[in-house]
């Protein structure tokens, strides 16, 4: 029955029924209740910078780009072509100054594959190691089955091998998770 509910969630999630999964949007359930903003974007004063003119929204090629809460944009690894291809686009379109130089990482969440995974239920499936672009998730063949190998050091983020999981298997972790503090 844990696994049923969540019990840490954010106010806005728990009033539109985030603690059941039942009733999770597909973004939820991929990333997480807190918004993950355009790559490059500085996090420090995102909110006081935006205008929310949703320039960056509009110039997105891959249309994962959204219009979020507060007309703030916000990714949505869901929608569109389902990942960033780090065209630098929203950057080159932004005339508020929100985001850091594109000589630094994009983003610093990760994924995180789910115990869920069926090629750890020696199910062949091997569509996140295709999606992968900087092959972080690689499959090494054994007798019974593959065996899943992550590079986490070599996941940029960009969201490909989300949307193409036919298990759901694979959501984005906290960024927490990653920093050296």
């Amino acid at each position: 029955m844990g696994n049923l509910t969540e019990t840490n969630l954010p106010r806005r999630s728990f009033l539109r029924g985030h603690f059941l999964n039942a009733l999770k949007s597909e973004q939820v359930k991929q990333q997480g209740h807190h918004a993950i903003r355009p790559p490059w974007a500085n996090l420090a004063d995102f909110l006081e910078k935006c205008t929310a003119c949703d320039r960056c929204v509009a110039v997105c090629e891959t249309q994962i780009l959204v219009r979020g809460a507060g007309g703030f944009p916000e990714v949505d690894f869901s929608r569109g072509r389902g990942e960033c291809s780090f065209c630098q686009a929203c950057v080159q379109a932004c005339e508020a100054g929100v985001f850091r130089p594109v000589s630094e990482a994009a983003w610093s969440h990760k994924i995180e594959i789910l115990p869920s995974c069926l090629v750890q239920h020696q199910v062949e499936c091997r569509s996140c190691e295709d999606a992968c672009p900087s092959r972080a998730i690689a499959f090494r063949r054994q007798i019974g089955g593959g065996a899943l190998q992550f590079e986490m050091a070599s996941c940029n983020g960009c969201g490909a091998c989300l949307a193409v999981c036919p298990n759901q298997s694979i959501r984005l972790a906290d960024p927490q998770k990653f920093s050296p503090n």
